[in-house]
């Protein structure tokens, strides 16, 4: 009888372990994707590090589930009622109850090691960053200063979203940027599903204890869309911009040119116009890549710059 178990037992396991090999390969994901176990892609060496703690995890749960199923298996198999012969009973072994009061601690212990050191590492800030820009929010649209580089005016740099064109946030790839966060009304959230991270944008972070401030390196080119991502209002859901990575050489024309005035319009060149005269494709389109404006009346609220 025992031979017959333990023969429909790796069977059994045979067969699940086809099935799982089948069905990954049904997917068509590369290893890669696989070991990412769902999570999204990501364009920043912060959000690549959330998604090694993410992958681990996956892989030690899995590990602590396949031997729980075993034991619950190992016991449905061979404790099943042989006789009416009450077995020997073992609620009160010690040595077992130190175990797996022990094992879940460990793993515990773990766990919140590597969140911790993942934790510190994507808040991490560098004492001087090489770009630095002040993101405002408002309802219901965005305006990025970039403190460091200013105008024939002497004001900062800066960009404002309208009714008619989403705000361009211009930023260098591969550089570290670092990010200080503001909002002008009530609380918005500043959000860009490819870097994996948001942060809630208050009014007055100082009174809130709330750190507004964070840095990141975006490792490629790239244009990605951002959102506000906590309920602020009527038109909340439409509160979106665009982030264009460039790489430095490009990220310092633009900036020289939004230094710079426009001859034709006789003021500094605003976003789209720097964007346009430098015309280095796709990701120098003024218009908006990955997402649109909508078409309503934003006046509730005035930025504090009057770049655009």
């Amino acid at each position: 009888m025992g031979l017959k178990v333990g023969t429909r037992a790796a069977r059994l396991g045979k067969v699940a372990g086809l099935v799982g090999l089948v069905g990954v390969a049904a997917t068509g994901c590369s290893a890669e994707e696989v070991l990412r176990f769902g999570w999204p892609q990501s364009v920043t060496p912060q959000a690549e590090r959330m998604r090694e703690l993410w992958t681990w995890s996956v892989i030690a749960a899995l590990v602590v589930g396949v031997i729980v199923w075993g034991l619950i298996f190992w016991s449905v198999i061979f404790h099943r009622k042989k006789s009416d012969e009450l077995p020997r009973q073992t609620q009160y072994n010690l040595p077992l109850e130190i175990i797996y009061t022990a094992i879940p601690f460990v793993i515990i212990a773990v766990l919140f090691y590597f969140t911790a050191t993942t934790q510190n590492y994507v808040n991490a800030k560098e004492e001087e960053p090489d770009v630095t820009v002040d993101v405002i929010a408002f309802q219901w649209n965005w305006e990025f200063q970039y403190p460091d580089y200013q105008t024939p005016d002497g004001r900062p740099v800066s960009t404002v979203g309208s009714s008619d064109e989403i705000p361009l946030l211009v930023v260098p790839a591969n550089q570290t940027v670092r990010y200080q966060l503001v909002a002008k009304d009530v609380i918005h959230s500043f959000f860009v599903p490819e870097w994996h991270f948001k942060r809630d944008v208050f009014p007055r972070p100082e009174k809130n204890a709330q750190d507004n401030v964070f840095q990141n390196t975006i490792d490629r080119e790239g244009a990605f869309v951002g959102r506000c991502a906590e309920l602020c209002g009527t038109y909340h859901s439409m509160m979106n911009f665009e982030v264009r990575a460039l790489a430095p050489e490009k990220f310092q024309e633009y900036m020289d040119l939004r230094q710079q005035v426009n001859p034709e319009t006789g003021r500094p060149y605003t976003a789209a116009e720097a964007l346009a005269k430098m015309d280095c494709g796709e990701l120098c389109t003024p218009r908006a890549i990955t997402t649109e404006p909508f078409l309503t009346d934003r006046t509730a609220r005035q930025a504090s710059g009057s770049g655009n």
